[in-house]
């Protein structure tokens, strides 16, 4: 059969090792994962009581594109409780998961050809849905020892997506580099995503929104990291006052609604600020063991991260093919880890992204396993 050229995107890598793990695991092995950046909790337990009770008594069928009015105006208080930003709940969009608001985001904001600045290392679906809308990925290199602040190019962008707490490195944008490239964008007619989905999960001070910034931007978040909803697969995204309705006939013909069954058990999420703090503080724990735990285990060029639950290593002394390190590690130790390469083409041949968001107790296992694994290696 004929197909497009829009559809030869690279595969999600992580995604390819969480399957090669499954596979490890159907023939009787015991896999830690430290591949995919997904909490090890369920959804909050005001999460499934909520939903479990409008199961008794509702039908959930469509909801309006925009997403239910009283979980739009909860994320909203959010933002006054979190950033002392005065949002109008008419703004925000809720989405299939953060994924549909990135579709959702580009359509709206780019022509076929528009050159979208992405940072290497990043999130590797960014690259590959632009790619998809036969939109250009623009690579800019960071580097971790300026924190992998994103530097504009010479050569005109017509979009930037940048993500802080940032996905593989966990770094931060302060206030004054967001507020920098916010305004260089603006100058430069160049249209400004911030993708703040691992908002909450930080332990170095506390993440800056941009829309503590300016309005004249896409703001683009998700219950699945902070609130551990995952599979629940809602996001949602904040929009100037003037696109609103251009996202609403995207939203309409593209997906009809966000799931009404995540909607509601969301609603219920928002009221579980204990206990998801509570999971904050696993992560936490979970950071110092790995901090303290890589470099013994031989993984010494790594730095703390701010936010999120991943540590981005550079494993260049033990290896130049990443994919091929990262089937080691799992063949060998029984710990999934995910290759460099799935979120920076250029260099992340010599690199490793370590999730930490599962249990203590995983992540103590999987160190104690990394440790005699390199030690045997190296000998």
């Amino acid at each position: 059969m004929r197909s497009s050229t829009r559809g030869e995107v690279d595969p999600f890598i992580v995604m390819d090792v969480m399957e090669a793990a499954r596979q490890r695991e159907a023939e009787g092995h015991r896999v830690i994962h430290m591949e995919v950046g997904q909490p090890g909790t369920p959804a909050p337990r005001a999460a499934r009581e909520a939903l479990a009770e409008a199961m008794e008594k509702d039908a959930l069928g469509y909801t309006v594109a925009l997403g239910l009015p009283e979980l739009r105006s909860g994320i909203a208080e959010l933002y006054g409780d979190w950033y002392d930003v005065d949002l109008d709940p008419g703004r925000v969009v809720v989405t299939a998961g953060s994924s549909a608001a990135f579709v959702l985001s580009f359509t709206a904001l780019f022509d076929a050809g528009a050159r979208v600045g992405v940072t290497e290392p990043g999130y590797p679906s960014y690259r590959q849905i632009l790619k998809s809308l036969d939109l250009n990925p623009i690579g800019l290199p960071t580097h971790a020892e300026s924190r992998h602040v994103p530097q504009l190019p010479d050569t005109k962008l017509d979009g930037l997506i940048v993500a802080s707490p940032a996905n593989p490195t966990g770094t931060m944008l302060s206030k004054p580099d967001l507020a920098a490239l916010i305004s260089q964008c603006q100058e430069a007619g160049t249209a400004f995503i911030s993708d703040e989905i691992y908002h909450g999960v930080q332990y170095e001070g506390r993440a800056i929104s941009a829309l503590e910034v300016s309005d004249d931007l896409y703001v683009i978040n998700s219950f699945s990291k902070y609130f551990s909803m995952t599979g629940w697969r809602l996001g949602w995204m904040v929009v100037p006052e003037d696109h609103i309705r251009r996202i609403e006939r995207l939203a309409q013909n593209m997906f009809i609604c966000a799931p009404h069954a995540a909607q509601v058990a969301a609603l219920g999420a928002l009221q579980a600020r204990e206990e998801t703090e509570e999971m904050l503080q696993v992560y936490a724990r979970n950071r110092e063991l790995m901090m303290d735990g890589l470099p013994k285990a031989g993984f010494n060029k790594i730095a703390p991260p701010d936010g999120a639950f991943y540590i981005y290593a550079d494993v260049s002394e033990y290896t130049s093919d990443s994919l091929a390190f990262c089937r080691e590690v799992l063949n060998e130790a029984g710990v999934a880890i995910t290759p460099g390469l799935d979120f920076d083409p250029v260099r992340g041949h010599q690199t490793v992204r370590f999730s930490y968001a599962r249990s203590t107790a995983d992540i103590e296992e999987g160190i104690a396993r990394l440790k005699p694994f390199m030690d045997a290696r190296n000998t």
